[in-house]
């Protein structure tokens, strides 16, 4: 079992970056595929990117493809997020989720409890 805790989010002008952090607890954090998911009031969660356990394979949600990037340290323990260009779109309480060797893909057996990113016009 792996436990997840994101990190970065904040308040963020229009057009500005941020970069959110989802750190595990165990040993064996570098066989879990880890996905960042977002969810705004009133919608449903939607994916954004997802890295495989091997870091070989990323997918990104068409809305943040270029401006959005995943990638994984594994000694670290922590999966990132950089986020470039954002949008008043793009405001939502951001979640990570892993799952062990991409059992499942997106992956979403374990979640983190959120981080709320908020981007202002």
């Amino acid at each position: 079992q792996v436990q997840l805790v994101e990190s970065g989010g904040g308040l963020v002008q229009a057009g500005g970056s941020l970069r959110l952090s989802c750190a595990a607890s165990g040993r064996t954090f570098s066989s879990y595929g880890v996905g960042w998911f977002r969810q705004a009031p009133g919608r449903e969660r939607d994916t954004v990117a997802a890295i495989t356990w091997s870091g070989d394979s990323t997918y990104y949600a068409g809305s943040v493809k270029g401006r959005f990037t995943i990638s994984r340290d594994n000694a670290k323990n922590t999966v990132y997020l950089q986020m470039n260009s954002l949008k008043p779109e793009d405001t939502a309480v951001y979640y990570c989720a892993a799952s062990a060797r991409d059992s499942s893909w997106p992956p979403r057996d374990y979640w983190g409890q959120g981080t709320q990113v908020t981007v202002s016009s």
